[in-house]
């Protein structure tokens, strides 16, 4: 089991709007060896009753985004929680980080707590197939402002802007450029082909 000092063995998994990260995040995480952890998993098992709670829960209410501090702050006790429950074993599983950090800054902040082995960066070339697949979700959910394709370009604008710096602030060799277009299974196998070889690497280290 690794201690409070060990940091954890983690991916980090990045992805337009669309690309599928959710799906991926949630595929990779019902396999044994990996642990998948979203932020929005973290923000909707947050207890609105701690004082940590309380504090996040106001800052949401009020429309601001949540500082980058306690963002971190919450991540480290979802974290520490998952594996005093047994969910989460460190020693184990791969971290599979989906949401979290988002900016430099808070990868600043988790510099100590992560060990990040890769980054899945769900790259799509053809960001019409993007729009499309999006309006396609948005239309059967019935979200029609998602379907807009001016708040897709966007969110895409906004997307690229936080995701350069991330993924310029790790070595060029721990990033994996995987194709999300086609089926689910199909990309999914795209990303063990990367993960699996570093999964067992680091097992076998641990032996």
């Amino acid at each position: 089991m690794a201690t409070s000092n060990t940091p954890y063995r983690s991916v980090l998994l990045f992805g337009a709007p669309g690309a599928g990260k959710g799906t991926q995040g949630k595929m990779l995480g019902a396999l044994p060896g990996f642990y998948h952890m979203s932020s929005g998993d973290m923000f909707r098992g947050l207890d609105p009753r701690s004082d940590l709670g309380k504090e996040i829960t106001a800052i949401m209410a009020s429309g601001e985004l949540v500082p980058d501090e306690l963002t971190v702050r919450l991540w480290k006790q979802h974290a520490a929680a998952k594996v005093a429950d047994g969910s989460y074993n460190p020693a184990q599983d791969l971290l599979v980080l989906d949401g979290i950090p988002r900016n430099p800054n808070q990868a600043d902040l988790m510099a100590g707590d992560i060990e990040v082995l890769a980054i899945v960066n769900l790259d799509a070339t053809d960001r019409d197939a993007l729009v499309a697949r999006l309006k396609g979700r948005a239309a059967k959910e019935g979200r029609s402002d998602d379907a807009k394709e001016e708040v897709i370009r966007n969110r895409f604008r906004v997307f690229d802007a936080e995701t350069a710096p991330m993924l310029g602030r790790y070595p060029a060799g721990v990033v994996h450029k995987i194709d999300p277009m086609g089926s689910p299974l199909a990309v999914l196998v795209r990303i063990l082909e990367a993960l699996v070889p570093i999964h067992d690497a680091r097992l076998d280290a641990h032996i």
